[in-house]
């Protein structure tokens, strides 16, 4: 028993010695919400509170079309070991709460307050009375392992507080560092260069277009919050070896888009919340002044949150000229909040549309969690014409793994899956083990004998020109 404690110790100390929590004040003048009051604390120590900030989301629609700005919450804090956290609601009765993602841990509600504690870094949605569009975003960071120099001249530093800079181009080796406890309004662009980073854990505040990377190799994001851009918050065009990881982003208005990527190679997106307008990830061909194929894309370990349009939209856009493939890419790991959209033809929270010559090829998805949705379709996957974005039919889709794949929920729509023509299929697509409300959905069911009638049981429309679909438990 001695030997056992002497080596129980040594691991204690460790632990209780990594443990750490940091958390920032709001700059003066910075908006702040008063919905929610928040706190969190290391395990037996004094309770420290965080700033909550305002922002703004696409609500529900009014009879005109447009949709009404909701005023949603967010506050952030790093840590590394265990903190608990309690949220208090300011603004009535607690009748139910729940917090999304949280697989792991009891969530308490003592009266107002919402507690539970955390053990790893997480970007969670605390909601009350079943309120999603006046929630609290709450982001847990990991702690920052890198600390750049404000003296240093490849370093772009925003310490704590509130600095306007419109758009600021970046140079090859440079390096941008929003503090956390700092908010940035303007925007950066990253043109024909390389080695460049953005990173820390502050905010980026209502640019047009919070980051653009084009023509560019070696670029990383990492850390920052963007809050409400008029458009995209960050695109990636004709651009190779990219990460963004951990990045978090609200936007509000139309063509409101999370992150798109255009004839790009080599991407990673990495533990991201996003919760956008417009389609949370897109990932196209050709567009604007981008040319090429896109390839070699990774997204995993993210939160999607579409109050409109695509969770996840590969497809649409392509060079009819000269036709782009889309193709070797991996979706794992994924929790999908919400995804909202009227029109049949934009739903889908995973949808490979393929225009304009787009080829659609080799693309896997594995773990993604759905929860039960406003309005929409799981999956939605068509080679199409569509004459507002297209010049000519997709060439096909071919090459599709979904593995693992839940849907928890009423509000689904069926689902599409159907080719163009003879000339234009879908092929070779794989459903192993795709849940519908905890039922495994198989070819092998009883009574099932083909794709037609197990894609009723999976409630996704079978259409023409499908070849190859299969699903196994």
């Amino acid at each position: 028993m001695k030997k056992i404690l002497l080596l129980i110790l040594p691991v204690l100390f460790y632990l209780n010695a990594c443990a750490q929590l940091i958390t920032y004040k709001a700059p003066a003048g910075v908006a702040l919400n008063n919905d929610f009051a928040v706190k969190v604390r290391q395990m037996g120590k004094e309770w420290q509170p965080l700033a909550v900030y305002l922002a703004k989301v696409a609500g529900t629609a009014r009879p005109t079309g447009q949709m009404n700005i909701e005023n949603t919450s967010f506050a952030y804090f790093d840590f590394a070991g265990n903190v608990e956290v309690a949220v208090t609601f300011l603004k009535g009765k607690v009748n139910k709460a729940r917090v999304r993602p949280f697989a792991a841990g009891q969530v308490k509600v003592t009266s107002n307050t919402i507690s539970f504690l955390l053990t790893e870094p997480r970007n969670l949605s605390v909601e009350v009375n079943g309120d999603i569009f006046h929630n609290l975003q709450l982001f847990a960071n990991p702690l920052e392992t890198v600390h750049p120099s404000a003296s240093d001249k490849n370093v772009l530093y925003f310490g704590p507080g509130i600095h306007k800079v419109d758009t600021v181009t970046l140079r090859s080796n440079q390096t941008v560092y929003i503090a956390g406890g700092a908010v940035v309004q303007g925007s950066f662009k990253a043109y024909r260069v390389r080695n460049v980073k953005i990173m820390g854990h502050g905010i980026i505040d209502h640019p047009v277009r919070s980051i653009e990377i084009g023509y560019s190799r070696n670029v990383s994001v990492d850390g920052v919050i963007i809050l409400n851009p008029k458009h995209y918050s960050a695109t990636i065009g004709q651009s190779d070896k990219v990460s963004i990881r951990n990045l978090k982003s609200f936007s509000c208005e139309g063509w409101g888009d999370g992150i798109d990527i255009f004839c790009s190679s080599n991407v990673l997106i990495d533990g991201v919340f996003m919760r956008n307008s417009d389609d949370c990830i897109a990932i196209y061909g050709h567009r604007f002044n981008w040319y090429g194929n896109t390839k070699n894309i990774t997204v995993q370990n993210a939160t999607l949150w579409a109050d409109i349009a695509h969770p996840i939209l590969i497809g649409t856009h392509g060079d009819p000229p000269h036709p782009d493939t889309l193709g070797n890419m991996k979706f794992s790991n994924i929790d999908i909040l919400e995804h909202r959209e009227r029109q049949i033809d934009y739903q889908g929270c995973m949808a490979l549309n393929a225009g304009d010559n787009n080829l659609i090829s080799d693309i896997r998805f594995e773990d993604i969690r759905v929860d039960d949705f406003s309005k929409g379709q799981v999956v939605n996957m068509r080679v199409m014409f569509n004459h507002k974005y297209n010049t000519a039919a997709g060439m096909g889709i071919r090459n599709i793994y979904f593995k693992n794949i839940s849907y928890t929920g009423t509000r689904a729509n069926m689902g599409v899956i159907t080719g163009y023509d003879e000339a234009h299929l879908i092929k070779n697509i794989t459903f192993e083990h795709l849940s519908i409300n905890g039922k495994v959905i198989s070819d092998h069911m009883p009574g099932k004998p083909n794709f037609y009638k197990t894609g009723d049981m999976a409630n996704i429309f079978i259409g023409e020109h499908v070849e190859g679909l299969t699903f196994i438990p």
